[in-house]
């Protein structure tokens, strides 16, 4: 909105209202700032040595590879542009405001870098114009020595300084446009120029290169800070008018353009020069063209064009990192913030600015900052891309931008930033992507309540959650072909103090199954006693995350148990599967929870699941190196799955060092059949049980049977056995889960579904 004193003002991402002060600059500007940029010192002095080390061919790859990487960038900054008010700050502007001050500020640092010492490679390359005159001087007054070229570079960044901080962006608009007529007329001239008769190769070959051309990787890290312009526009956004339409626009406009110019560049030097004159003399464009000073006087004014771009933008990223005190010194915050008159020109920001390039152009020649340009660019652009594309996937209400990328568009550039930084430099790449993550974790130190990765992963993770669940669903007719697994529901009044009950879940489903565990409060629903199961549940989540578990913990409140169970056998499964089993749990010294136990077991069998009850001890499985697995002929349906939970429950870590005993038990003389079906089950199933731990195991009633599981079991850490539907449905039912008093922690079990381990 516009205030009464006619300031722009803006909406942070924190709600505060902060005065945003410009010139209302239209579209032409930002396309000025980038198309100048991109039509920079690359295009007239290193596109002959592109063309040359490595054809044509390879260079229309280039030019295609690198706009695989800035037209993702530049679609997803126009999008993040139209999401949010844009003020002063461009890029780092826009991204902190829609993704918070932790993401923003580590882009923006970054970019902030690639900025200034863009202004310094621009400089170097300004100098370089000026090349044939020193050469002509040299000559005419028979110099010894060679004339430095930061002779021209040092004093034209100073002096570039001094104009921007005596006259500000708009002496900087006005001078685009001279230089962008001036850029535009040598272009032409080289378009329908010539070349001297005689240099002319005999046909145009698109795979000629010189004879030891460079590495592939090294041509494209020097070439690519030429197509990097295009959001150099986006530095002007607290001085444009209508940044929502002029930032989409000029950057597209100026990307789309440029990638034209760079082809039609590229086929006319190797159509009109040798690769050994493109590759030996930077200046061969101006031997085609039609008039040979053009071309140095373009580069001259493209150079100075870029550096001017730069240099109005690095300040203005610098300035709105300050506002929002991403710098860790409260001084320097307050230090470079400041601006000068009613734009609010960023004076102290303008002087860090060319202080930096000036240490660039002073250590560095044009390849040298080319190369470290570049990989700062590429991991900006990398980050950029890759925050567009988890934030489609996040789909975040309050992200409404009008204008639309596409998330495999932001995807593409992400993986082409990835893939390009290692092909210049592993190493580089590394310490790049390793500098991105300190400062980012460095931000978010005291900036917890604000938004960062985690929230845009959160958001991310939520809509794949969704996704695998509908298709799942989907899918659940074709379950069994894939092989059972585990999907069980836990339910327990007691929560976190009885942790054998969870601590079996969350064993159980550590990586082969699906765990929910449900604490029920007993009672009439009432927003009070949800407020009080809701920290019940936190200290489960609690106990969760300390425990490593991978199980999703919830409160039910219901006037009793069985209506409870009832409700929880009609969830959904959390993960997208039907839950098949539930596990109930008593404690041994009280055997009065039994006939809860038998209420939902039963219901539970009714429902098809299958039934796990836990005889639950102060042993609490002891030291986990021991499972004993116990199966009688009247048993031998339940014998794959009570087999496939030991086998699970050894694959968890704390179970490591677990070794599997199975008796095989027979109320009659011939029980090696039964031992040798079994070993068979065994062998073919792949279960880890050795032979020799399988045993068989005579017994004449039941007496004797309790006897021996008493004799063999007493000292192992878990005891898996059988229940019949009989057992279930017996008024002995307390009697049959009381058996086996002198081993420790027992798990009963009872399969309703048909499970195979073949």
């Amino acid at each position: 909105m516009i205030s009464k004193l006619g300031q722009q003002t803006s909406t942070s991402g924190n709600g505060n209202s902060t005065p945003q002060f410009g010139h209302g600059f239209g579209t032409a500007p930002v396309f000025l700032a980038s198309i100048s940029t991109i039509l920079g010192a690359i295009l007239f002095l290193r596109f002959g040595y592109v063309v040359g080390n490595v054809g044509l061919l390879k260079t229309l790859a280039i030019i295609v590879l690198g706009h695989l990487v800035t037209i993702p960038t530049v679609l997803a900054v126009s999008e993040v542009a139209t999401n949010r008010r844009v003020a002063g700050g461009g890029a780092y502007y826009i991204v902190s405001r829609s993704f918070g001050t932790s993401i923003g500020g580590t882009i923006g640092l970054a970019l902030f870098l690639s900025q200034a010492i863009s202004i310094a490679f621009y400089m170097v390359a300004f100098a370089e114009a000026f090349k044939p005159i020193f050469d002509y001087i040299q000559l005419r007054y028979e110099f010894e020595s060679d004339i430095n070229l930061r002779w021209v570079s040092i004093p034209g960044t100073v002096l570039l300084v001094i104009i921007m901080l005596t006259k500000g962006a708009n002496i900087g608009v006005s001078m685009l446009w001279a230089i962008c007529i001036i850029l535009g007329a040598a272009l032409l001239s080289f378009l329908f120029g010539s070349p001297e008769q005689g240099n002319t190769p005999m046909a145009l070959n698109i795979i000629a290169t010189i004879a030891e051309p460079e590495r592939f990787g090294i041509v494209f890290a020097t070439c690519f800070p030429a197509f990097t312009g295009m959001i150099a526009g986006l530095g002007l956004s607290g001085d444009l008018n209508n940044p929502q339409r002029s930032i989409p626009l000029g950057t597209i406009s100026a990307t789309l353009a440029g990638m034209v110019v760079y082809i039609l560049v590229a086929v006319k030097l190797s159509w009109n020069a040798t690769p050994n004159d493109l590759a030996n003399d930077q200046f061969i464009m101006g031997k085609i063209s039609l008039f040979e000073p053009a071309i140095y006087i373009g580069l001259g004014a493209a150079s100075l064009s870029s550096a001017l771009g730069s240099i109005m933008v690095a300040p203005r990223t610098l300035q709105a990192l300050a506002r929002d005190n991403v710098m860790p010194i409260p001084s320097i915050n307050r230090l470079l913030r400041f601006g000068v008159g009613k734009e609010q020109d960023p004076v102290p920001a303008t002087f860090v600015s060319g202080i930096i390039a000036l240490v660039f152009v002073s250590i560095g020649g044009i390849n040298f900052i080319a190369k470290i340009l570049t990989m700062f660019f590429l991991v900006t652009y990398g980050a950029l891309c890759i925050v567009s594309f988890l934030e489609y996937f996040a789909g975040n209400p309050s992200y409404r931008p009008t204008f639309h990328s596409r998330w495999y568009v932001s995807l593409l550039g992400t993986i082409m930033c990835g893939i390009m930084m290692f092909q210049i430099s592993f190493l580089s790449a590394i310490i790049s992507i390793t500098i991105m993550m300190a400062i980012y974790i460095g931000l978010r130190r005291g900036r917890d309540e604000q938004r960062g990765l985690s929230g845009i992963f959160q958001g991310a993770m939520f809509q794949l959650t969704r996704w695998l669940q509908t298709t799942l669903q989907k899918e659940r007719a074709n379950i069994s072909e894939s092989g059972w697994r585990p999907s069980i529901v836990a339910i327990t009044q007691f929560g976190e103090r009885r942790l054998g009950h969870f601590d079996l879940l969350r064993w159980i489903c550590h990586r082969h199954g699906f765990g929910h565990f449900i604490q029920y409060f007993q009672g009439d629903y009432s927003f009070t006693d949800e407020i009080s199961a809701r920290m019940h549940v936190e200290a489960l989540i609690q106990q969760s995350e300390a425990s490593g578990a991978g199980v999703f913990v919830d409160s039910l409140i219901c006037p009793d148990f069985q209506l409870a169970l009832s409700q929880v056998m009609q969830m959904p499964g959390i993960s997208g599967l039907p839950n098949n089993s539930i596990l109930l749990e008593f404690d041994k010294e009280h055997p009065e929870e039994i006939a809860e136990v038998q209420q939902g077991a039963l219901l539970a069998v009714d429902s098809l699941f299958n039934v796990l009850i836990l005889r639950s001890t102060k042993y609490r499985f002891g030291y986990r190196s021991s499972i004993h697995v116990w199966v009688t002929n009247d048993n031998i349906s339940n014998v794959p799955m009570m087999l496939l939970l030991a086998y699970i429950l050894v694959g968890h870590p704390e179970w490591k060092k677990a070794k599997i005993r199975l008796f095989a038990c027979a109320d009659s003389w011939d029980t090696e059949l039964d031992t040798d079906h079994l070993s068979t089950v065994i062998k073919e199933g792949r279960l880890p049980i050795s032979m020799q731990n399988v045993t068989s195991v005579s017994y004449e009633n039941e007496e004797t049977m309790e006897e021996e599981v008493t004799h063999r079991s007493a000292q192992a850490d878990l005891v898996i056995v059988g229940l019949t539907s009989d057992d279930l449905n017996s008024d002995e039912l307390d009697l049959i889960l009381q058996r086996y008093a002198g081993v420790n922690d027992v798990l009963f079990v009872h399969t309703k579904q048909t499970i195979s381990i073949d």
